[in-house]
């Protein structure tokens, strides 16, 4: 029996699909899981000279030999996981014979709604209107505002930004996991076992985001309608189990297991830079709560980086190669460029810097890796000098850590 962790060690984007694929074949590895996320983090993974691309499905779902998961820490957009799946051109069996699935997700996992969808939207608006309605006028607090993020310079918009960037991909992903600590969200079982309750709990926490957003405008009826079809066709094809039990019945059977974390460390929740992050708990620890795998069973965590740093959307970048305006220099352009650093999900530009060590210290310090895996150091071939980043200066203290002020 083995359980191997899979994890970035960065922003996200650290090439985790690509060592995964290598695992597979390396360590014979069974089982893929996933215990967190959703569908707003996406890669690509080529097998076999076939490309495939991946938002919520476990890579593993490109190996045919694999047996996939999607645990109860996940979050999951049925529209997406049938889009995700056709795109893919995967095909299932009946249900009637276990060796002819290759996925199985959680009946605990919990469901992002359309009306999540609309929420998200609706709170980046209100973001906005927030930052436009606080710095109107150039108020004392907005000239201490620019003084603080210098870098921002004067630009109006780039202020509105800081607001709204935090990172999300308006995929519902936040007010799914807001629902769940609410405790008024709906699981993948609510929807297959008793549709009459979901229809209830559905209505009703429509018309509990109403209150928060006023101009709340999804269709109820067709959306119950969509995913009746969805729990039909997820019944059919015998996709929904109790994942707890079925790892620990391969963990018995001594089957390799390979955990595929998304998103990265910097973005956790708890650990990441907040509020510039994600919902859910993308370290070592979220694993075990999003699979119910104990900690005594993990034999090895694997960590990815990059041999440089990336990230998408807004939030603390210590190492970013920048221009005095704020846009990327001529050294950030050229590993943007020869990295092909667009996001996967939202086609965004990612910005760049050098490796910064004392954030991958840290990640290594909460994660406790085993090993690590370092990629993409073939983009650093045509620049001359490569630089890291080995500590912070504060007020000419010397920083081994990252500050959470």
């Amino acid at each position: 029996m083995s359980v191997t962790l899979l994890l970035g060690a960065q922003w996200g984007d650290e090439g985790k699909g690509k060592v995964l694929d290598y695992l597979i074949g390396h360590y014979k590895i069974g089982i893929v899981a996933r215990s967190q996320g959703g569908n707003n983090a996406g890669h690509t993974v080529v097998v076999n000279n076939h490309e495939y691309d991946f938002h919520l499905l476990p890579s593993g779902m490109a190996t045919k030999e694999c047996v996939n998961i999607i645990g109860n820490g996940v979050v999951v957009n049925l529209d997406a996981l049938f889009s995700e799946i056709e795109k893919n051109g995967f095909k299932f069996g009946t249900g009637e014979d276990e060796g002819d699935r290759k996925l199985f997700i959680s009946d605990c996992a919990h469901l992002v709604l359309p009306v999540h969808i609309e929420a998200d939207g609706f709170q980046e608006s209100l973001l906005e209107e927030k930052a436009l309605g606080f710095f109107g006028q150039k108020s004392e607090d907005y000239l201490q505002f620019l003084n603080f993020f210098e870098i921002l310079g004067d630009s109006h918009e780039k202020i509105i930004l800081f607001f709204r960037k935090l990172g999300t991909t308006k995929r519902g992903i936040g007010p799914t996991y807001s629902s769940k600590c609410f405790r008024i969200g709906v699981r993948l079982g609510d929807l297959l076992n008793d549709s009459q309750n979901f229809e209830k709990r559905y209505r009703e926490q429509v018309k509990f985001y109403s209150k928060i957003f006023s101009n709340i405008n999804t269709n109820v009826d067709a959306d119950l309608q969509k995913l009746k079809e969805h729990a039909s066709q997820i019944k059919k094809l015998g996709l929904a189990c109790n994942t707890t039990m079925l790892l620990h019945k391969y963990r018995q059977e001594g089957r390799a297991i390979l955990v595929e974390g998304a998103n990265g460390t910097l973005l956790d929740i708890d650990f990441g830079t907040y509020p510039f992050v994600t919902s859910s708990n993308s370290t070592a620890g979220g694993a075990c709560t999003g699979l119910g795998i104990p900690p005594t069973c993990i034999t090895r965590i694997v960590g990815i980086s990059k041999a440089y740093q990336t990230r998408v959307g807004f939030g603390p970048f210590p190492t970013e190669l920048l221009n005095k305006d704020g846009t990327a220099n001529k050294e950030g352009e050229k590993l943007q460029q020869i990295g092909a650093e667009f996001g996967v999900t939202t086609g965004r530009k990612r910005r760049c810097g050098w490796l910064d060590l004392v954030l991958l210290r840290y990640s290594c310090i909460i994660n406790g890796f085993t090993s690590l895996a370092i990629t993409k150091v073939d983009v650093l071939d045509t620049f001359e000098q490569i630089q890291v980043g080995i500590a912070y200066n504060l007020d000419g203290v010397e920083i081994l850590h990252p500050q959470q002020q």
